[in-house]
């Protein structure tokens, strides 16, 4: 914990120094004026002299705290200017979680529109329960700043109480689907009024429940995209594997782990933990493990702990109630009948790359992109999707700046994955991307060089 926070420490110190050698105010921000987002109950828009984070923290127009924990200290952003327009807002909503701008309104937005645009766009949502600037220093600098049109969701929802919205279980998370299709429609137009055309391409990305979400929209929106990128993407069945099928076995299991237990050790490995990721397992447990259990499982089963809301914080097996206890498997129908509702089918509608690290230790590559990757195929779209497993990664980059030795960042492989996507889709499938592979831990510069 020492070291994580030393690491945030940094990230402060480095911010600081980014704002001495910030660009003077301009862009020609053409349009401006004239440009509605379709269907916001509010937008608020500003002529930047740079849309990357460096300028934008200045600016109060990206929040640090909703994406400081997640890239690591080593990546590094394409240098120089982006001038453009920001475009902040929120559609009609009736959950108040998100509070940026004092606005206390959830189905925020942003949209970010260079003045010098490649005439492409990307849509992205919110990892985790994270808000709608949680990809600005891992996507949206490097997008921008290679002259794409960028927008990006909160999903409508967000923080560690977002299991209250909605009427019945799933709403939630069901939610995020619409408010992603509500963003591309909306930007699309927005980019029409600023451009005077349309995108020649849109594409869907994100990671981890973004990575989820762009799952989804090719599967069940592909005539939206021209196709995605999946980084380590949730995956929700409800056979399983879920998120339910293996986190209440960590949890149950990981203090006896902890005491030297060699049979719960076998069963956290058991549950779908990769050996070798067991370095990895006292922050996950501290961190996200026990937290992402109890969210997630009052949205989908919330009378699993009755009057309670998502359970009792870190309770040991045998407490009432208890998530470690939890049994996804004996349950009754309408928990499956829940996870129905925001399921995932494999029927990809346009190309996909789906990248995922061998030591993610929240969401495991054995029980997650794996096994997706085999659905794509049962599925019969084999054919436009390709599966990179990166060797050493983890579920978030930061960690490499704690574990230099054992871990690599994904977020280079992603880049390179993008290029791939866009040669791939570009060339009306003419340049193909490598076949599904191992990316291994290996070169000068893990935080910045992944050749596929």
């Amino acid at each position: 914990m020492r070291k994580l926070l030393a690491a945030i420490a940094l990230l402060g110190s480095s911010m600081g120094a980014a704002h001495a050698q910030l660009p003077p105010p301009g862009g020609t921000c053409t349009n401006m004026g004239a440009i509605t987002v379709p269907g916001a109950e509010k937008q608020d828009a500003i002529c930047l002299a740079d849309l990357s984070t460096r300028y934008l923290v200045a600016m109060n127009r990206t929040d640090a705290s909703d994406w400081g924990a997640l890239h690591s200290q080593q990546t590094r952003n394409p240098a120089g200017a982006v001038p453009g327009i920001q475009i902040d807002g929120y559609f009609p909503d009736t959950s108040t979680s998100n509070g940026y701008f004092g606005w206390f309104h959830d189905a925020q937005f942003v949209i970010r529109l260079p003045d010098h645009w490649n005439g492409k766009l990307v849509i992205t949502g919110a990892p985790g329960v994270r808000r709608q600037y949680a990809n600005d220093y891992l996507l949206s600098d490097w997008f921008v700043a290679r002259g794409y049109a960028y927008a990006s969701t909160d999903k409508g929802n967000n923080g560690t109480n977002f299991q209250n919205d909605g009427a019945a279980p799933g709403d939630a998370i069901a939610e995020w689907h619409r408010r992603v299709t509500e963003l591309t429609l909306a930007a699309k137009d927005v980019v029409r009024q600023r451009y005077g055309k349309a995108p020649a391409y849109t594409y869907m990305t994100g990671l981890s429940n973004g990575g989820y979400l762009t799952r989804y929209a090719l599967e069940n929106h592909p005539e939206l995209y021209d196709g995605g990128v999946d980084w380590e993407g949730v995956l929700w069945r409800p056979e399983g594997p879920n998120l339910f099928t293996y986190l209440p076995t960590a949890l149950r299991s990981y203090p006896a782990y902890k005491a030297g237990d060699g049979g719960a050790h076998e069963a956290i490995l058991s549950a779908g933990f990769a050996p070798g990721s067991e370095f990895l397992w006292d922050h996950h447990y501290g961190v996200y493990w026990d937290l992402t259990q109890r969210t997630y499982r009052e949205e989908i089963d919330p009378a699993y702990d009755g009057a309670l809301n998502a359970g009792i914080p870190f309770c040991a097996s045998g407490v009432p109630s208890c998530d470690a206890d939890y049994d996804y498997a004996s349950r009754p129908p309408e928990v499956r009948d829940a996870v129905a509702k925001i399921s995932l089918t494999g029927r990809i509608g346009k190309p996909m790359i789906t990248l995922h690290g061998t030591l993610d230790a929240l969401l495991p590559i054995a029980t997650n992109s794996d096994h997706y990757a085999q659905m794509v195929k049962k599925a019969g779209r084999g054919q436009w999707h390709r599966y990179y497993v990166v060797e050493a990664g983890n579920h978030v980059d930061q960690l490499y700046d704690l574990f230099p030795d054992q871990l690599r960042p994904i977020s280079p492989c992603y880049r390179s994955a993008f290029l791939a996507l866009e040669q791939w889709v570009e060339s009306k499938g003419q340049r193909q991307p490598p076949p599904d592979k191992l990316l291994p831990r290996e070169g000068n510069d893990l935080a910045n060089a992944c050749p596929l």
